[in-house]
């Protein structure tokens, strides 16, 4: 089994010629120093402790892990980027693959957070040469002292993880499902519901944000809006333009100002509109047509906004286009004007679909039923399936194991986020409405946080007002 391992590093690394006695012992040697003794504690360390103190109150005297995750295969030998788990990052603020963050209960009460991630390489084992996932392929780690003193915690070798939790003797709580190593560590220990309720306390302590999570979110949306400025100056206002060169223009953008896009933007042209995850993206964006563009930023921290503008490609809405936007508009004001502290959550989605069913039966496509008779039974729902918001955060659809009660039949408070995003979807193949209004789709989406007094608009920096949109993307253009 060893030599076929090494076989298979040598091939993967160039070196299945094989590896020299000489060769060995000369990588060993001649290599400088690179520990780092200015580090100071990142931002988010402060925050992060606090988190820690919140989830250990939740739980006394039981073991808790939550791993970051390990890297996931794309195809064969090759990875997609990694990510970590959003519950670890809240708790430490960091982003190495493998780490495992363990809350060790203390003998008198509270307990004591270590992490637990990779060390540098070994050079004198040839590890960072030699290992396809050694610092000479996949890049410099931080040493566990390092870590130690941007992230405020003890750091430990997670090599080492397994067996102390495979001692394990009283209660323990696991993230599972996204470590195997951790998760066949602790396999004798059933806790399935134990480990659900871990999951849900993880969720709903992040259902309100501190004050370094809304500056991120408030940067997030601010990079956003220079992506969709980006875009709208790609827009060709006489020829096609590809949805998939859309979708690079922005991500571009996110990849200079942030870690990534928050998730898979949703370029859809004409008729793709309609589909409400449209994220082919293999059509064209073609004067005439709208295009809905939903799509955020995810910062280096990994907070992510989630916008959505719906734009006429040649700058100037038909009449018809337009009325439809401005019922979609009309919605997400009274949708917005509903989120405040103490209000329900289901306030502004009730309130941005009521003035929608009244627009559909304005047009007739209710037949004789009057708006509020076609609401009870939910016949708007044919063409504004989606709910009109959620929680936005690390996770883009954020604390979604947040129970019922504390989340969609729960009570808003300040620090809250959220977004607001109505939309009417009228399908090609949709012979109840006029033939002129199908494959127009429309949603206009904001990110809202949820004030002392009312809320804030944190993605106010795009135009909404359909001739604001046409102003702006005039300006744009030049």
């Amino acid at each position: 089994m060893t030599e076929d391992t090494d076989e298979n590093r040598r091939r993967k690394n160039g070196l299945n010629r094989g590896v020299s006695p000489e060769l060995a012992e000369n990588m060993k040697k001649g290599w400088a120093g690179t520990e780092r003794h200015d580090l100071t504690p990142i931002t988010q360390a402060a925050y992060t402790a606090r988190r820690r103190a919140e989830l250990s109150a939740r739980f006394p005297g039981e073991l808790l892990v939550i791993p970051a995750g390990v890297p996931k295969v794309r195809a064969n030998d090759t990875a997609y980027p990694f990510r970590p788990t959003s519950d670890y990052v809240h708790l430490t603020g960091d982003q190495s693959p493998h780490a495992v963050l363990v809350l060790e209960p203390g003998q008198y009460g509270g307990h004591r957070a270590v992490l637990h991630t990779l060390p540098r390489s070994d050079r004198a084992d040839g590890e960072f040469w030699l290992d396809p996932h050694g610092e000479l392929w996949d890049g410099r780690r931080n040493s566990l002292t390092e870590n130690e003193r941007l992230l405020g915690l003890p750091c430990r070798d997670v090599r080492a993880l397994p067996a102390l939790l495979e001692a394990a003797t009283g209660p323990v709580r696991l993230l599972r499902g996204h470590d195997p190593a951790v998760d066949a560590a602790l396999a004798g220990l059933v806790m399935a519901a134990a480990d659900d309720d871990l999951r849900t306390a993880l969720a709903e302590m992040r259902l309100v944000k501190d004050e370094f999570e809304i500056a991120d979110l408030r940067f997030a949306c601010e990079a956003t809006v220079r992506g969709f400025e980006d875009v709208v100056r790609a827009l060709g206002s006489t020829a096609p333009t590809p949805e998939r060169l859309i979708e690079g223009t922005f991500w571009t953008r996110a990849r200079v100002e942030g870690n990534d896009v928050g998730y898979t933007s949703i370029c859809a042209a004409g008729p793709h509109a309609t589909t409400l995850h449209w994220v082919r993206n293999d059509g064209e964006a073609r004067p005439g047509d709208l295009l809905l563009l939903d799509a955020g930023v995810e910062t280096r921290n990994l907070y992510t906004a989630d916008v959505t503008r719906t734009l006429p490609v040649d700058g100037r809405f038909t009449p018809l286009q337009r009325e439809v936007y401005d019922a979609v508009f009309a919605a997400q004001e009274a949708g917005i004007a509903a989120v405040r502290p103490g209000a329900g959550y289901r306030d502004f989605h009730d309130a941005a679909q009521r003035v929608l069913a009244e627009r559909l039966a304005a047009w007739g496509l209710f037949g004789r039923r009057p708006a509020a008779e076609a609401f009870g039974l939910g016949l708007h729902r044919r063409w504004t399936l989606a709910g009109t918001g959620h929680m936005l955060g690390l996770d883009v659809h954020d604390c979604a194991r947040a129970r019922t009660k504390t989340y969609v039949d729960g009570t808003l408070e300040a620090g809250m986020v959220l977004t607001v995003e109505p939309g009417l979807y009228f399908q090609p193949d949709d012979l109840t409405v006029p033939e002129e209004l199908r494959g127009i789709g429309v949603r206009i989406e904001d990110d809202i946080l949820v004030t002392a007094d009312g809320n804030e608009n944190l993605s106010a920096g795009l135009p909404r007002r359909a001739d604001e949109v046409e102003d702006w993307m005039a300006r744009l253009r030049g």
